[in-house]
C-alpha cells in the first residue's frame, strides 16, 4: 500500500525536474519502503509562479464556494482513512489506531475551517461626521509558504493548509521528507475535490535550501513553521528581514503538576497515556512531572507500572501501544539524555535503553532523583523519557513551571478550584489543561508563548495570520 511520492505543482503530480529522489524508511523495520521526489530550484520557481496565479483565482472565489470545496475534501479524506493511516504508520511508526485518529482529526479540522471560511467578518464603524462611512475589511494576505515536521505529518499540514484556503490564500507546502505519503494523501483529497490549479503546491527537498529560497521570495507574503525552537528562530529572523508575516509553533517542555489533593492514580495513568503517545514525539507532551511530596511514591508506582506494561512494537501490530522512534537522530538523543542523567546521579526506574536491533525502538523510561543540572530538565526530550520530581509548596512549583524559556503547554491535577485557578493564572504558557488533556481540538487556539513561538493554528485565532485588515473610509461627494 505504500507508493512513491511525487511533487504537486500547478495542478499536476510529477517528479522533480532533476529526477532526484530521497529514500523513505519504515522506522519499525529500518527498511526502505519508497522514494519521494526532490524539488530543486527550477521546481520551486514553478511552484512560486503557480502559487501567484492560484492566488489571483482563489482570492476572488467566494467564501461559500471555498466552504463547499473544503467540505468535499473532508469527506474524501475521511473515506480514505484506512489506507492513509496505513501509509502514515509505515512511514512514521505510530500505532495504527493513533494514525487513524490523526486522519479523522485532520478531516474534522478541514470541516471546522470550512465553516469558518464563511465567517471572516469585517465591521462597520460609526462615523464622527455626517455623510462618512467607515468599513473594516478582512482580505487574504497572499501566497503562503508552510514548513511542517514529521511527528504529525497530516495534522501539522492540515492546520496550515486550511488556514490558507479558508481565507483565500494559495500555499506552497514543504512537507517532511521522512513522512511524505500521508501529506500527499491530504493534498490529493483537495485536488480530487476540485481545488483550482496553483492554489496548493506540495514540495520536498533539503529543508534549509527550500526555506532559504522561498521565504525571501517576493511572491511569498506569509510563512508558517512548526518545528524546533532553534530552527524557528532562524526562519523568523529571515522572515522579519523581508517583512513577512510569520506564525511559529515551536518546541516545548511542558510541566505536569500533580497536587496532593488530586486523584493521583488517575492522574498518573492519564499522564502516562498522554506522555507515551507517538513515543513521546509530541510538542505538547507532558515532559516534567512535578508531584507534591506526600503523593510522590503513589504517583511513581502507578506511572512505572503503566510504563512497564506498555507493549512496544511495530505500529501495524494490533497489540502495539507505542511504536518506534521516527529516526536514528531521536534514538541518539534518547541515549544521550539517559547517559547524562545517570552521570548526574539520577535513578532509572525502568527503560533507559534501546529495544532490539531491528527498527528504532526505545523503552519507556522513568527517571527519579534527577538533579537540577541534568539536561533532561532543561532540554525538550521529544521521546519516551520522563523525569519525576517532588515539590513542597505552591510557590515552588509555580517557579519551576515557569523556569524554562518554553511556554507551549502546561498541565495540572487538583481537586481544589482555588488551586486550579491560581496555578492556571500563574503559569506562563499558551495552553493550559487542568484535570484532563483537552488540547488540539479544531475549535481551540493552538500555540505558545516565549521561545515556543507566536500565533495560533486553531480556533478563530488560527485564521488571523492569513488575513490583512483594510480600513476604507468614504465620504459622500
Amino acid at each position: 500500500m505504500y507508493t512513491d511520492t511525487l511533487l504537486h505543482i500547478d495542478g499536476s503530480w510529477r517528479p522533480g525536474a532533476s529526477g532526484r529522489t530521497i529514500p523513505v524508511e519504515d522506522p519499525g523495520t529500518g527498511e526502505v519502503i519508497g522514494q519521494v521526489a526532490h524539488a530543486d530550484r527550477a521546481d520551486l520557481d514553478e511552484a512560486l509562479a503557480a502559487a501567484e496565479r492560484g492566488f489571483a483565482v482563489w482570492k476572488n472565489t467566494s467564501a461559500h464556494e471555498r466552504y463547499l470545496l473544503m467540505k468535499r475534501a473532508a469527506a474524501l479524506f475521511r473515506q480514505r482513512a484506512d489506507s492513509v493511516a496505513h501509509r502514515l504508520t509505515c512511514e512514521q511508526g505510530k500505532p495504527l489506531a493513533e494514525a487513524i485518529g490523526e486522519v479523522n482529526l485532520g478531516a474534522d479540522l478541514i470541516d471546522w475551517f470550512a465553516e469558518e471560511a464563511r465567517r471572516t467578518y469585517g465591521r462597520v464603524i460609526p462615523s464622527r461626521a455626517a455623510g462618512v462611512e467607515t468599513f473594516v475589511l478582512r482580505e487574504p494576505v497572499g501566497p503562503v509558504a508552510a514548513f511542517t515536521p514529521w511527528n504529525f505529518p497530516i495534522n501539522q499540514v492540515v492546520r496550515k493548509l486550511c488556514g490558507a484556503l479558508a481565507t483565500g490564500c494559495s500555499i506552497i507546502i514543504k512537507a517532511p521528507e521522512e513522512t511524505p505519503a500521508s501529506p500527499a494523501d491530504l493534498v490529493a483529497a483537495f485536488v480530487d475535490a476540485g481545488v483550482p490549479k496553483g492554489v496548493v503546491q506540495l514540495v520536498f527537498g533539503v529543508p534549509a535550501e527550500v526555506s532559504g529560497y522561498l521565504i525571501p521570495h517576493p511572491v511569498i507574503r506569509k510563512i508558517t513553521f512548526t518545528g524546533s525552537t532553534p530552527v524557528g528562530k532562524q526562519l523568523a529572523a529571515l522572515a522579519g528581514l523581508h517583512m513577512k508575516r510569520a506564525t511559529m509553533e515551536l518546541g516545548g517542555h511542558a510541566p505536569a503538576v500533580v497536587f496532593a489533593d488530586a486523584d493521583v492514580p488517575r492522574a498518573a495513568k492519564l499522564l502516562a497515556t498522554f506522555k507515551f503517545r507517538n513515543a513521546g514525539q509530541v510538542c505538547t507532551s507532558p515532559t516534567r512531572m512535578l508531584v507534591e511530596r506526600p503523593q510522590l511514591q503513589t504517583f511513581v508506582d502507578t506511572f512505572v507500572a503503566y510504563a512497564q506494561k506498555l507493549h512496544v512494537g511495530h505500529g501495524l501490530d494490533p497489540a502495539t501501544r507505542m511504536g518506534p522512534l521516527a529516526n536514528d537522530r531521536r534514538l541518539l538523543a534518547m541515549e544521550a539524555l539517559v547517559a547524562d542523567a545517570r552521570a548526574c546521579g539520577a535513578t532509572v526506574l525502568c527503560g533507559g535503553e534501546r529495544i532490539g536491533t531491528r527498527g528504532i525502538f526505545f523503552a519507556p523510561t522513568v527517571l527519579v532523583n534527577v538533579p537540577p543540572e541534568a539536561r533532561i530538565l532543561h532540554e525538550e526530550p521529544f521521546g519516551p523519557i520522563v523525569p519525576i520530581t517532588a515539590f513542597d509548596t505552591f510557590e515552588e512549583v509555580v517557579a519551576e513551571s515557569n523556569r524554562l524559556p518554553f511556554g507551549l503547554a502546561a498541565y495540572a491535577y487538583t481537586s481544589s478550584l482555588h488551586t486550579a485557578q491560581a496555578w492556571g493564572a500563574a503559569v506562563e504558557s499558551g495552553m493550559v489543561s487542568i484535570n484532563h488533556h483537552g488540547l488540539a481540538l479544531p475549535e481551540l487556539p493552538f500555540g505558545g508563548i516565549k521561545d515556543s513561538g507566536h500565533g495560533s493554528e486553531g480556533g478563530v485565532e488560527g485564521l488571523e495570520g492569513y488575513l490583512n485588515t483594510k480600513l476604507i473610509t468614504r465620504a459622500a461627494l
